[in-house]
């Protein structure tokens, strides 16, 4: 596959101004990354642990660092600007991060480029009462609103809108300039945002309604595994057996060469 041309800020931009569809996905190992940068998904979102490697495996997605919502949480300034400018040493082309709009607005200032997170955010979920929509009435809806509109004053370059119902999510995405990354919050969005467990089929908890299984890939990795054992407990019978190895396994020696060598191990005094 020829080298594809990674996305820049601007590009995300302009898609946005001709109203074209990205793709995103969450992505955990270098293996659905390398697959992500074969099959031209646009962005990648990933934790800082493993940004080196999903960065290596897929040199030219436009990578999303995500902070870890467990690290020390950021509470100034000049911490949100060393997590930013950390996260573009590791090879990202933005950061993902659920702080404060006033640590946003100090990265801003450094021209950090940052995507916040509106609608349903889980840890947040103690407040709604349950995992569940967010903006399904005005009320809520505005307070969405007013929170995507906060992250684009701060100067943030875009969000993720999860869990917003789809008409919500239009009305909103169409009244703000920054990047909409839609989890679940319909086509109005800038960008379909889905995690690659979900569309891999090997999410083994639950499904969202808004995630698509495109692939079995965990039937097809018992597959891979129970071939693994078969293979090893083959390799480990025939050794017990004397089968392995054969003939055609071992390097040869002349007969000469070894009549010598065996010559010169006799004379040579033996070890106790």
């Amino acid at each position: 596959m020829a080298e594809r041309k990674k996305l820049t800020i601007h590009d995300l931009q302009e898609a946005k101004r001709k109203g074209l569809q990205l793709t995103e996905t969450f992505t955990a190992n270098p293996l659905e990354a390398a697959a992500c940068e074969e099959a031209g998904i646009d962005m990648v979102v990933t934790v800082k642990r493993k940004a080196e490697e999903i960065r290596k495996a897929a040199p030219n997605v436009f990578l999303v660092i995500a902070d870890d919502i467990h690290s020390p949480k950021i509470n100034s300034e000049a911490e949100s600007i060393r997590s930013g400018f950390e996260a573009l040493e590791l090879g990202g082309d933005a950061l993902y991060t659920h702080v404060s709009t006033k640590w946003v607005s100090a990265m801003a200032r450094e021209h950090i480029p940052v995507i916040g997170h509106v609608g349903y955010v889980p840890y947040r979920q103690s407040w709604y009462g349950k995992a569940r929509a967010v903006g399904k009435t005005s009320t809520e809806a505005m307070w969405v609103y007013e929170e995507t509109l906060a992250y684009q004053d701060a100067g943030a370059i875009g969000v993720e809108m999860e869990i917003v119902p789809a008409k919500m999510a239009d009305e909103i995405a169409k009244r703000v300039q920054i990047i909409i990354m839609s989890m679940g919050s319909g086509r109005g969005g800038d960008a379909q945002y889905l995690f690659a467990t979900d569309i891999l089929g090997t999410n083994k908890g639950h499904l969202p309604r808004h995630a698509k299984v495109y692939a079995d890939l965990l039937e097809a990795e018992k597959k891979v595994h129970d071939l693994r054992v078969k293979a090893l407990s083959e390799f480990r019978r025939e050794v017990s057996e004397g089968i392995y190895p054969e003939e055609k396994h071992l390097i040869g020696v002349k007969d000469e060469e070894l009549n010598t060598f065996i010559s010169a191990l006799e004379k040579r005094p033996h070890l106790p």
